[in-house]
Order: C-alpha cells, then structure tokens, then sequence
C-alpha cells in the first residue's frame, strides 16, 4: 500500500494528514522531502497520523530525522491520531519523550497557541 499524504492550512498551523504506511523506502522517503518542502515555508507543522496502519524502524527514523532538522532549523512537528499500535511502538522505543504528541489536532493546534 502507497502512503497517501495531503496537507491543509488551519489556524496558520500546517496539517499533514498521512494515509497507508510509513515504511522504509519509497513511502518514509516522499514523507520526509513533503515535510522538508513544507518546513522551508511553514513553521508549524501537526503530523495527523491517524490514517497510519504501520510504522517501522525506517519509518521512525526518518521521523527522527526530520523532527530534528526542523527543530534545529526553528520549526515545529506535533504529531496526532496515533493509533495504539503506533503509541505503543513510541512508548517501547522512548521516542514518546522526543516528540510532542497530542490526541486531537486541535489540541496540537492550541499547543502552537500556548508556546507563541
């Protein structure tokens, strides 16, 4: 299965919503260069990762990389819509402390709100 990505504007905050899986190779590839081609106009960016039905260890550590060059580069990425098997993966792998993960993309939205 393909990963589907499209991006919208809400509240000045970029959504990402992803669709299918976040794998090694061509699907954690074209996620990582939409991101960075989003991250060189936006700031703030929510990963809505509800339509995500697997996530592997290529995908997690593009993830990874892709939320430290923006934060490095004074961006954001907030990430919403995990499913338990994806909270699961981040909680076993600690990735839970990395990034900032909330349950509702509105809740990411007004946590860009708080930290402006």
């Amino acid at each position: 299965m393909t990963l589907k990505i499209e991006s919208r504007q809400a509240e000045g905050v970029t959504i990402v919503n992803c669709q299918g899986r976040i794998v090694f190779g061509e699907e954690a590839t074209e996620l990582r260069d939409g991101l960075k081609k989003l991250l060189s106009n936006t700031r703030q960016i929510v990963l809505n990762l509800s339509g995500v039905s697997y996530i592997d260890s290529g995908g997690l550590g593009m993830l990874v990389g892709v939320y430290s060059s923006a934060r490095n580069a004074g961006a954001d990425i907030k990430l919403t819509g995990l499913g338990q098997r994806i909270r699961d993966v981040l909680q076993i792998t600690k990735l839970v402390t990395v990034f900032e993960v909330y349950d509702t993309e509105q809740e990411a939205i007004n946590a860009f709100r708080r930290s402006a």
